[in-house]
């Protein structure tokens, strides 16, 4: 059990195991992700404090941007450019320093990267496999389409989603990680928890926005 104290949820580096399999559907009626071109975020990072019990600015941040679209396999996915500065230690519970992309499209309320894995949803309420481990298997589970949260970008009514271990022994760990996503917003608030831990470690929150839909 020793090694379950200092095991980290840290799936945000993952995403869910379930493929897509809607061929070539998609969700045309609304723009949940707001998917679209030229759409920026930026997100930052808080640590607790175990000291006071309180969440602390790091000075991380995740800039986010969708710079254009790709079509792979006849379907078109957003690329989404992520710069992260600030992590100068490179702590691996935050996006590494520098420049990353997805590539992500909207099927049927399914945020799908373009290998088919499932980075979100806002449609299924069953609760997904992500992964596995020796100490226990990884779920995801939407919780609530209407919950409302404050961040420092403003107030929003957002899907609430849970991410949870079931341990080896069949039951389930104390930590928990918590992601909010807002419809034509995006992604609002996540966190990063260690699995023997109630407080999350990290959390992040939108800061601020552009968004044309």
């Amino acid at each position: 059990m020793k090694r379950i104290i200092y095991a980290c949820l840290i799936v945000a580096l993952f995403s869910s195991c379930t493929s897509d399999d809607d061929g070539d559907s998609q969700n045309d009626n609304s723009n949940f992700y707001a998917l679209t071109v030229g759409n920026q975020w930026v997100y930052k990072n808080y640590r607790f404090k175990f000291s006071t019990q309180e969440y602390v600015d790091t000075g991380i941040v995740d800039s986010v941007s969708i710079i254009g679209i790709e079509n792979i396999n006849s379907k078109e996915y957003y690329k989404f450019r992520i710069f992260t500065s600030g992590n100068d230690d490179g702590i691996p519970l935050y996006n590494l320093n520098g420049e990353r992309f997805e590539l992500l499209r909207d099927s049927l309320g399914y945020l799908v990267y373009d290998d088919g894995t499932i980075k979100y949803t806002n449609s299924d309420f069953s609760s997904r496999l992500l992964f596995s481990t020796e100490w226990g298997s990884v779920y995801e589970r939407l919780i609530s389409l209407g919950h409302e949260i404050t961040v420092e970008a403003g107030t929003f009514n957002s899907s609430y989603t849970q991410r949870f271990v079931i341990l080896e022994n069949g039951e389930q760990a104390v930590g928990m990680d918590h992601i909010y996503y807002a419809d034509g917003y995006g992604l609002i608030y996540d966190t990063v928890s260690f699995v023997s831990q109630e407080n999350p470690q990290v959390i992040r929150r939108l800061d601020s926005y552009s968004i044309e839909n």
